[in-house]
């Protein structure tokens, strides 16, 4: 018996790092997961190795109506949805004297628009058997966790862009667990510190991706990796599996009573070194 069976859920950016680990973790207790890649290929391939039940939904989610077909593969796959993380997301640093238009938009298009149309889309699979469950006197709870940053909530020197797309979507998530308290979606965010990531890992030529014909070079500059284990407590970056933890638990019954919430997954490192 796994404490997520019979759960369907949603995790985007799931084909790598933190968004595959939770999905991983996810199937592992049980649950039903849509894999969501910008690339279908690696979305494909991150399905086809987790042991369970997947589906893959391919799609850039900034551009207008993907996340509706997002939702609609989860409800067409596994007939409803009770979990919902909204993990997909990169990095596009620069001073902020330096920093275009384009930039500063394509960050808040991914970290908090990105999430507010996936629940908007999410909203009568949430909310409507909550409402036939209320008349039963049944309590159901579903789930919804989104990712942010210490990057959001301390602010990180090089990542205006970031740290604003990360802090609204604390905003998005404090206000849908207030709108959505009575359908029993308990609404959460994560902030991750350092985790090691390709946007943690050295920035290196090989180290891109590409979106809309654009390459993106990801990662920080090597002293900031050094110096990382000085800052944090624990005295390391945490693992993609370690801040998975941290999701799980919010997707989990042991999470029922936590509502609105921001949790810090960052090895005790309090201030803006982010990823």
């Amino acid at each position: 018996m796994g404490v997520l069976d019979g759960k369907a859920a949603i995790v985007t950016g799931s084909a790598r790092g933190i968004g595959r680990a939770t999905a991983e973790l996810l199937v592992a207790h049980g649950a039903q997961v849509l894999i969501n890649d910008l690339d279908g290929d690696v979305a494909a391939q991150a399905a086809g190795e987790i042991p369970g039940e997947t589906a893959v939904f391919a799609g850039d989610l900034t551009k207008p109506g993907v996340p509706d077909q997002l939702v609609q593969k989860a409800v067409d796959s596994f007939g409803k949805i009770d979990i919902i993380v909204n993990n997909a997301g990169y990095t596009l640093d620069a001073p902020i004297h330096k920093m275009s238009d384009e930039h500063f938009q394509a960050m808040l298009d991914i970290h908090t628009v990105v999430p507010f149309r996936v629940i908007r889309a999410a909203a009568p699979h949430l909310r409507e058997p909550a409402k036939k469950e209320r008349e039963e006197g049944k309590e159901v709870f579903r789930k919804i966790v989104n990712i942010s940053s210490t990057s959001g909530t301390f602010g990180n020197a090089g990542q205006a862009n970031y740290s604003s797309g990360k802090a609204g979507v604390v905003g998005l998530t404090k206000t849908v667990a207030k709108e959505w308290g009575q359908f029993k979606v308990n609404v959460n965010a994560v902030a991750f510190g350092f985790i090691d990531t390709r946007l943690t890992q050295a920035k290196v030529d090989e180290n891109t991706m590409e979106k809309d014909g654009e390459k993106i070079q990801l990662g920080i500059p090597e002293q900031m990796r050094q110096m990382a284990s000085m800052l944090i407590p624990l005295g390391r970056p945490g693992t993609p599996e370690e801040a998975a933890g941290g999701v799980f638990f919010l997707c989990s019954p042991w999470s029922n009573y936590i509502h609105g919430q921001t949790l810090h997954v960052t090895g005790g490192l309090f201030g803006g070194m982010s990823g």
